[in-house]
């Protein structure tokens, strides 16, 4: 088989978060050149015009309904305060917010395109107003329409565009509906309830009449609901093992589409309301992957646009007949040359944590690699930890695991106790003072992999990132004698420093999650790596972005320099233009060219 070296893997392109204009032109995001940009489409498969021109990252991209003009986000070298901008049909770009200081999250268009709204952090940095604009003004003359005291964002405007629908989130796994009117301010609150529960994916119904959710406040599971502008909740579809994502509703048809996740693939229901809780479904959408998302309907929802990713697919938007589920790939992002069949697929596995509870994992083995009885097992292994916590490891593509892959390495991707899409309970088993029972699932993970006939137990590596390079971390200092070397990317060293200097407006929810730098000082002391650094015996590499917002480069610092002062072989490298994450691709090629000598040098 041919060998490609890593910058081709990393130079596999991905196009993604697409928008349909009024004349069914097809804008989305595509990082050709290195870091994403707006890109259009008037067919499948047409010659791509690229439409914007910058060295940041474009976040998203949303057409008027009615101009051949759209709305996108930029942030400044990965510091997440994100600015919006209006590019005409004649390729001119407008700023529509320009204040640098703060943060905008876009909210939608008005339905007859005059207007926007979105929320913004430049009142007070800690809480989230609600704001409404004209289509052609400046960020001087947005209308503050509602002072907010939390973390609050925009669902859109209602389909008469005299409301917004609005929700608070109080910490992952609580929210709050309102329903907003914008010429009294006048707030409607929907969703009064104890305890968390989830309000997620809120959308519009058809004449505005009441409005479609997932919601997990009845059930274990997320759940499809109808919530009426008096509160009351009716359950629209339901899965007692699985959790529908979310739902996408076109509010003038009535079409909708949501999304059931069954061990991390996902699978579409395509439908149209017939009544308020009834739904008549069109035949199943017929693409690849096993996973997509990110719906945006063409005009008159005849068909939606999607994209679609998957361990042997690279992310590519493809657009589907609503009524008849027929796909069609419009965008050609590349696989840089590299044969699709030479890509590998994870097997799902389950294996026994300390507790006896079966956590999921996503395995994935190199071709070659010995399986069967008398295997020699000498196959090493990364075991890739995801961020959040609230999150979950699915089967999207990564040219980085692929290309470990192909470098003889197996992955091995476990979906740890607090991991989301297995349910409310399992997702609140790592809160505050049970933080370190996820650790031990990790501990239980590699337990597995020593059992396995391929995998060479001394050569295991913890790589993770963000909420996951605190996991590396903790693994290195709470079982030591595991690993082979670490990698931690922007990942938490310290709990008690790292919330004191996260971004103000992320403060309180992180505390909802990790415990309070009030009341859990000392637990948070105890449960952080940096105060037991002396423990670590594993080779350390250490890498973080200079602005990034959410996890300050000073995690990275304190560790690095106190693990090197206790002999640990430690690497750091700190990139100056990222945040939380490496976004650009020279940067990551740069990145993971020096994590792969580094393993090369001690794994």
């Amino acid at each position: 088989m041919t060998a490609y070296d890593l910058s081709r893997y990393l130079n596999v392109r991905s196009a993604y978060g697409s928008s349909f204009a009024p004349d069914g032109t097809l804008a989305f995001l595509m990082n050709t050149t290195g870091v994403a940009q707006l890109w259009s489409l008037p067919e499948p498969h047409g010659w791509p015009e690229q439409l914007t021109f910058y060295d940041d990252t474009v976040s998203f991209v949303d057409f008027s309904p009615e101009r051949q003009e759209l709305v996108f986000g930029m942030d400044e070298g990965g510091n997440e305060r994100a600015q919006l901008y209006r590019l005409d049909a004649d390729g001119r770009v407008h700023e529509l917010t320009g204040m640098p200081d703060a943060k905008h999250r876009w909210g939608g268009w008005s339905p007859d395109g005059e207007r926007f709204a979105f929320a913004s952090n430049r009142r007070d940095e800690a809480v989230f107003d609600i704001y409404v604009q004209d289509r052609d003004a400046t960020g001087d003359d947005a209308e503050l329409i509602w002072k907010g005291d939390g973390w609050f964002s925009v669902g859109g405007f209602s389909p008469d565009g005299e409301r917004l629908l609005v929700s608070e989130a109080h910490s992952s796994f609580d929210q709050d509906i309102y329903v907003l009117d914008i010429d009294s301010g006048n707030r409607s609150h929907l969703t009064p309830h104890e305890g968390k529960v989830r309000y997620t994916s809120a959308s519009w119904g058809p004449e505005g009449e009441a409005v479609y959710l997932v919601t997990d406040g009845e059930s274990d599971t997320l759940e499809l609901a109808r919530l009426s502008l008096e509160g009351d909740l009716d359950i629209v579809r339901s899965d007692d093992q699985w959790n529908i994502d979310g739902v996408a509703l076109d509010k003038d048809s009535g079409r909708l589409v949501y999304s059931r996740n069954v061990d991390g693939y996902n699978e579409l229901t395509v439908g149209e309301l017939t009544g308020p809780t009834t739904i008549e479904t069109f035949p199943t959408p017929d693409l690849p992957g096993g996973l997509a998302g990110g719906v945006s309907w063409g005009p008159d929802a005849e068909r939606f646009a999607v994209s679609v990713t998957g361990r042997r697919v690279n992310t590519n938007v493809f657009v589907v007949e609503t009524e008849t589920g027929k796909s069609k790939q419009w965008t050609a992002a590349s696989t840089a040359g590299i044969p699709r069949e030479t890509f590998i697929e994870p097997e799902v596995v389950r294996f026994d944590s300390f507790d006896g509870r079966k956590i999921p994992a996503l395995f994935s083995l190199p071709d070659g690699a010995a399986t069967g009885t008398g295997a020699d097992g000498d196959t090493p292994v990364i075991v890739d930890i995801h961020g959040g916590p609230e999150s979950q490891r699915r089967p999207s593509f990564s040219g980085l695991t692929q290309y470990f892959l192909s470098r003889g390495y197996a992955v091995f991707e476990p979906n740890v106790r607090g991991s989301t899409g297995y349910g409310k309970a399992y997702t609140h088993l790592d809160d505050v003072e049970k933080r370190m029972d996820s650790v031990k699932d990790l501990r239980a993970g590699v337990d597995w992999l020593h059992d396995h006939p391929a995998v060479d137990p001394d050569r295991i590596v913890a790589m993770g990132g963000s909420y996951g390079g605190f996991m590396v971390l903790a693994a290195l200092t709470e079982y030591p004698d595991t690993w082979a070397a670490g990698v931690d990317v922007v990942g938490i060293a310290n709990f008690v420093t790292f919330l004191e200097n996260t971004g103000d407006w992320r403060r309180e929810l992180r505390e909802a999650e990790y415990g309070s730098l009030e009341t859990d000082r000392e637990f948070l002391e105890s449960i952080s790596p940096i105060n037991n650094v002396d423990r670590i015996d594993a080779p350390l590499f250490v890498l973080h972005g200079a602005n990034d917002p959410r996890v300050p480069v000073g995690e990275a610092e304190q560790i690095a320099e106190q693990a090197a002062e206790q002999g640990v072989p430690v690497e750091k490298l700190v990139f100056d233009d990222e945040g939380h994450g490496i976004s650009k691709r020279e940067n990551r090629i740069e990145a993971y060219t020096a994590v792969v000598e580094f393993l090369d040098d001690h794994v």
